[in-house]
């Protein structure tokens, strides 16, 4: 029986730069490349073949917490070439592993098409600035590009906590430390918590999972530290209803006040499938606080938020659906794949008429059944 070697498929997921690598059982060793998955030439895997992949790449607690729980993810360096965020659980008995490629190449503001005023806002001393989206929509990239731009042009004391640290920095400018979740500390917000003796003036928080994490990340932001952080919302508004909900109601009338003061931006993005040529390209919408949008939070009246975004281009703020409607009508995107990823698919069918195009069936079926419905 040949045995697979993970160098090997490793060595193609990084040549070919894609996105994850996915082994189970019954299956050849599959990636995923611009957002497709592909089989790649060879055996179907096996039990031992399973047993034999995560033998060679997990580390000896981890494979004890894989025992013990039935899953363990962790990151590990690929020699120069790149870094892996690996997760390894049980499924049907066996083993499963999908290994995500985090490039060790930082990109700049320019090659991801983060709006230019994104350096404006990082420049300030102070606030929270949330990054939100769906899973794999690149909020890790986007946030190592800030954080890269602030460490290279500033001189900032800048902690992260991370799960697992993805994107490794390297002093330059600025003095930077990051921490992993399970190896350097326990959680998020016990890591915020003891960040505030540590002098920073800059704080990532991999992500706000509970309560706790977000009001300890509002009370950094309001005592003088730049913190930014990600959540799994669509939208602006959507981010910031999410927050104070979170919170018991007796408590919101008091964060919406301290979210009025404290937050500077929301970046929520998405990535989709280029057209023009193999690749993607991500579509944000971008909130900046301005008074008039602080006020919107602090009464209460995230409702208007949207059109607040519509009418505040001047400050650099732009909604999702229009930004995508932009890649569509300059030949990046297809109709089917903005409809898809859009907040108002059945508003952004019929614009997609009105000009002329078309849009694949099964878009046009619930768009067509939501304007019967609305």
């Amino acid at each position: 029986m040949s045995t697979i070697q993970i160098d090997r498929l490793l060595d193609t997921v990084v040549k070919q730069n894609c996105s994850d690598l996915h082994l189970t059982t019954g299956r050849p060793p599959t990636v995923r490349l611009h957002g497709s998955l592909r089989n790649l030439q060879t055996k179907t895997l096996e039990s031992d073949d399973m047993v034999a992949l995560m033998k060679s790449v997990t580390p000896e607690k981890n494979q004890q917490e894989l025992q013990e729980g039935g899953t363990t993810d962790f990151g590990f360096a690929y020699g120069d070439a790149a870094r892996f965020r690996v997760s390894v659980f049980r499924q049907r008995g066996d083993i499963a592993m999908v290994l995500r490629l985090i490039p060790n190449e930082l990109l700049t503001f320019e090659q991801i098409g983060l709006p230019e005023i994104s350096k404006e806002l990082i420049r300030r001393p102070r606030g929270l600035f949330i990054v939100t989206g769906p899973t794999g929509s690149g909020k890790t990239t986007s946030l190592a590009t800030m954080l890269d731009y602030i460490n290279m042009n500033m001189d900032r004391h800048i902690i992260t906590t991370e799960d697992p640290i993805e994107y490794y920095h390297h002093h330059k400018k600025s003095l930077i430390n990051q921490r992993e979740i399970g190896s350097d500390v326990t959680t998020f917000s016990e890591s915020l918590r003891r960040a505030l003796r540590q002098d920073p003036d800059v704080i990532l928080v991999g992500e706000m999972r509970d309560l706790e994490t977000m009001e300890a990340a509002i009370a950094a932001a309001e005592t003088g530290h730049l913190v930014f952080a990600t959540l799994h919302t669509t939208g602006a508004s959507g981010t910031i209803n999410r927050i104070i909900d979170a919170f018991p109601v007796d408590q919101q009338a008091q964060v919406r006040v301290q979210l009025s003061v404290a937050l500077i931006a929301v970046l929520s993005q998405q990535l989709l499938r280029r057209v023009d040529k193999p690749g993607r390209v991500a579509a944000y919408e971008f909130l900046v606080v301005t008074p008039a949008i602080s006020n919107l939070i602090r009464e209460n009246k995230t409702f208007r938020i949207d059109s607040a975004i519509q009418t505040g281009k001047k400050f650099g703020m732009q909604l999702l659906d229009d930004h995508l409607w932009s890649l569509y009508q300059k030949g990046l995107i297809s109709a089917e794949e903005m409809v898809d990823k859009g907040k108002d698919p059945a508003d952004l069918t019929q614009k997609v008429h009105r000009s002329g195009g078309t849009v694949g069936r099964s878009e046009l079926d619930e768009a067509g059944a939501e304007d019967a419905s609305g």
